[in-house]
Formats: C-alpha cells, sequence, structure tokens
C-alpha cells in the first residue's frame, strides 16, 4: 500500500489531508507521463484523459484542480461530470483514454474525498505507476532513465483543452440497458442513490427496462451524500419497501460501485447473499467458470455453507475489491466481491458496479419467477461480532506467542459452528478482532477471550 494511494485511491478529508494542490499534482503528473509515452511510441498526439465526479462539494475544486495540472502539461481532459465510478472504467476502455480518474471517497461522509486511478484497460491503476506520481508528489521522481525535479510545461499550441464527454456517460447507461434481458413490466422497484453519482442515471436505466421505479435519496445539494442514506444505512430503504408494497429495493453507495438488496418482505441482502443468488443462477445455466466464486476474508460462514451445499467452490481473498479482481483476472473468474457490496461480473465489467448488479439480480429474479426472499433463502447468515482494538505495534501484537494461542483456542471452540479472523487495518493502528458462530453469545466469548490477552499483554494503546 502506497504512501498516499490506498487500496481504493488517494482518500482523505477535503483540503486537510487530501489537497487541492495535491489534485493539481498529480494532474501534472499523469498530463506529462502519459503525453511523455505517447511521444515515445511515435504517436503525434496528446493524451486524453476522462474525469467523473462524484456530488460532494469538495469534487468541483478537485476536478478543476485536475484539470488544470492535466492541461497544463499538455494533456486533454474530457468530463463526464457526476457519473458512478464504473461509468469511468467502463468509458475508459470503450473509448481508448489514456487513464481515467473518479473524484470520489465512496460510502464516507461528504467531507471527505478521494482520487481514483484507472488505467486504460478499465482496471484499477497499476502499483508501478502509482509508485510514480507518489514519487512525484515527495520530489523524488525518476522515470525514463533520470530524475526529473520539475516537469515540464506545454506551451502554445501544445497546451491541452478540455471536452464535455456527458455523451460518454449516456454510453454507459445505453449499455447497462442493452443487458436488461428481460422487461421489468408490472415490477414495483425502490431505489436508494444516496444523494450520489447514482442519482442522475439508475432510474433512468430502470425505467427504460419498463419497471416501476421508486426513488429515494436522490437530491444531493452536496453535503448530503450517504448522509443517512444508501447502502451503508439501510434501514431508510427497508422502510421504504414495506410501506409502498416494493417488490424489491436495490441501495447504492455515493459512487455507485456497491449495490445491497432489500427483498419484498424489508429484509436486507448483503453482499454474500447476491453473491449466492447469482452464482447458483451462473452455475444452473452452465456460466460460472471454474465453478468458482471468488469472496474475501469478511464473507460470512453461512454463505459458504450454502455454496458447499450448492456445489459450488470459493476462494477468499484479502479484503478490498482490488483483490478479489485480481485473482478473477488471473484465473479467469466470471463473478466475486465483498459482502459489503462491491460485486464484480467479469464478463460485463472491470469493476464493482452496483447498477449492474442490481441488473443482474432483476435478471435472476424474472428468469426464475420467484421472489427475492426465495432466492435468498438457502443462506442463512451467522451471527457475527467485530471489535477493534487500537494497538501500539500491530505487528508485535499480531506475533505474540499469548495472542497466537488465544486465537487457536478460540478457533478449537468453535470448530464447524463458526470462525475466527483477527487482522490488521491497514489504515489505522487498530487489530480487528471478528468472530461467526451459531449464537450471539458464542461470538461475544470468543472474542472477548482474544481482546482481554492483547490487553492483559500490554498491546492496547490507552
Amino acid at each position: 500500500m502506497g504512501k498516499y494511494f490506498g487500496t481504493d485511491g488517494f482518500r482523505g478529508e477535503a483540503n486537510k489531508t487530501l489537497t487541492a494542490d495535491h489534485a493539481y499534482q498529480v494532474g501534472r503528473f499523469l498530463g506529462w507521463y502519459y503525453s511523455e509515452l505517447n511521444r515515445r511510441k511515435g504517436k503525434d498526439a496528446p493524451a486524453r484523459i476522462v474525469i467523473g465526479k462524484d456530488t460532494r462539494r469538495s469534487s468541483y475544486m478537485f476536478e478543476y484542480s485536475l484539470v488544470s495540472g492535466l492541461t497544463a502539461s499538455g494533456a486533454d481532459a474530457y468530463l463526464l461530470h457526476v457519473t458512478p465510478t464504473p461509468s469511468v472504467a467502463y468509458v475508459t476502455k470503450v473509448d481508448g483514454f489514456d487513464c481515467g480518474i473518479m473524484i470520489s471517497a465512496s460510502h464516507n461522509p461528504y467531507y471527505d474525498n478521494g482520487i481514483k486511478l484507472i488505467n486504460h484497460a478499465g482496471e484499477k491503476m497499476d502499483e508501478e505507476t502509482i509508485q510514480l506520481v507518489e514519487d512525484y508528489l515527495d520530489g523524488k521522481l525518476e522515470v525514463f532513465g533520470q530524475k526529473w525535479e520539475t516537469l515540464p510545461f506545454a506551451t502554445r499550441e501544445a497546451i491541452g483543452c478540455t471536452v464535455d464527454y456527458v455523451a460518454g456517460r449516456n454510453r454507459y447507461i445505453g449499455y447497462l440497458i442493452s443487458l436488461g434481458l428481460y422487461s421489468f413490466r408490472g415490477v414495483k422497484v425502490g431505489l436508494d442513490c444516496a444523494n450520489g453519482a447514482s442519482w442522475n442515471v439508475a432510474k433512468a436505466v430502470f425505467d427504460a427496462l419498463g419497471a416501476e421505479t421508486y426513488v429515494i435519496n436522490a437530491q444531493p445539494n452536496g453535503t448530503n451524500i450517504n448522509d443517512n442514506a444508501g447502502s451503508t444505512h439501510i434501514t431508510g430503504l427497508q422502510k421504504f419497501v414495506k410501506e409502498n408494497g416494493l417488490d424489491v429495493g436495490f441501495a447504492y453507495d455515493g459512487d455507485a460501485d456497491r449495490c445491497l438488496c432489500v427483498d419484498e418482505q424489508g429484509e436486507l441482502l448483503t453482499g454474500d447473499h447476491i453473491l449466492y443468488i447469482c452464482g447458483r443462477y451462473l452455475k444452473e445455466h452452465d456460466m460460472l467458470v471454474n465453478n468458482t466464486v471468488v469472496t474475501t476474508v469478511m464473507s460470512n460462514i453461512g454463505l459458504y455453507k450454502a455454496f458447499d451445499a450448492a456445489g459450488i467452490e470459493y476462494v477468499k481473498t484479502a479484503v478490498g475489491d482490488k483483490y478479489v479482481y485480481e485473482y478473477m483476472s488471473k484465473n479467469g473468474c466470471r463473478l466475486g466481491g465483498e459482502e459489503s457490496g462491491h460485486i464484480i461480473f467479469s464478463k460485463y465489467a472491470t469493476t464493482g458496479d452496483g447498477l449492474l448488479t442490481s441488473l443482474k439480480m432483476m435478471e435472476v429474479m424474472m428468469a426464475k419467477k420467484a421472489k427475492m426472499s426465495e432466492l435468498a433463502a438457502p443462506v442463512t447468515i451467522y451471527p457475527q461480532l467485530l471489535v477493534n482494538v487500537r494497538v501500539k505495534d500491530k505487528v508485535l501484537a499480531r506475533e505474540d506467542p499469548d495472542v497466537k494461542q488465544a486465537v487457536a483456542a478460540a478457533e478449537a471452540e468453535l470448530g464447524e459452528r463458526g470462525r475466527i479472523l483477527v487482522r490488521e487495518s491497514g489504515t489505522e493502528p487498530l487489530m480487528r478482532v471478528m468472530a461467526e458462530a451459531e449464537t450471539e453469545s458464542l461470538c461475544r466469548k470468543v472474542v472477548e477471550d482474544i481482546v482481554r490477552v492483547i490487553k492483559e499483554k500490554g498491546h492496547e494503546d490507552v
């Protein structure tokens, strides 16, 4: 993980840890780097870089800062304006851009923001290029066989320009509509847009496919993104579905790369339910390549038991849709994702796509002529408890023999009735102790046993 760019971009509070100057410098480097790559390949054309943003007030500031840096370095900046993250990935790949940039902090509150980089193939940017960006930010850039204390500015006709590219977003909407195999006519669908990037896209897609569409949280004002709305605050959609007698509901996060589902009874269906429902459907139609679904270590044991019963194999990666996609790409898997709702259908997209996920769930429901609650019934989610312990040194806490012994004792006590996961936070000085078990009381006992040892051994940072 880089100094600035984590597993999901350069993220922080706007104008505190992530500033307009950071964005300008990122633009300066990317505009110069890709223009220079083109020149070295014999291409007499400026780099073309496409930018999307979510609805945060600070997104405009970062957009303009990025554009200033890109054009000053000689690149042309194409603006999708407010649009979902997966649309940037789609347009970057389909329309042959050198790279894409998404301005968003996903499910974080409005005062945070982020810069996500996407390569020419529509995938998350490779670590080598991200390291070059970070080296430039730190004033120690070395590339193309030399050190660069400063980067040259473009001059005269070589200065870049901006292009209004809302047509790219519309092409993405058309692509989603084209994937609809069934008419949704007669189906009442609720959508929670989180006052985020899906607010001007999701309803158009469902309306075009014939659904009777009901929408909440689609009035962004710059500060209400994810505010008691969307996939991280699902209770609003649950209530909305029940009160309006809807057949199904889908909730997106701020940049619409996540999706969670609510069945007709108002019950939450997590990413694990989605992986099961879609995985089983793909298997039944001989479309589940390798008969394998890719999950992360945070998926619930109940999902794996349901997969076992259905004869579906699975693998577990580290937390992060980045790692899920890496495994899928290397092994040709068609379906993978996270419990949080990042679901990847690799035949259709290179990243998690909340709108695509909701369309695929609708496809299963329409094809099987079943209620969503019936499709999810084979998955029994085990009670889960997660406790974060702030520690002085994550490595020392993890490697402590007594802590390891406590974890082993908990695993032995649970046996086949649950599981323990103890891991370090990737961004904070925390040890995360998580248990799943048949009962909440058993969860609590094994977690408390491990946490007590961590504290007794003096690892807690109080």
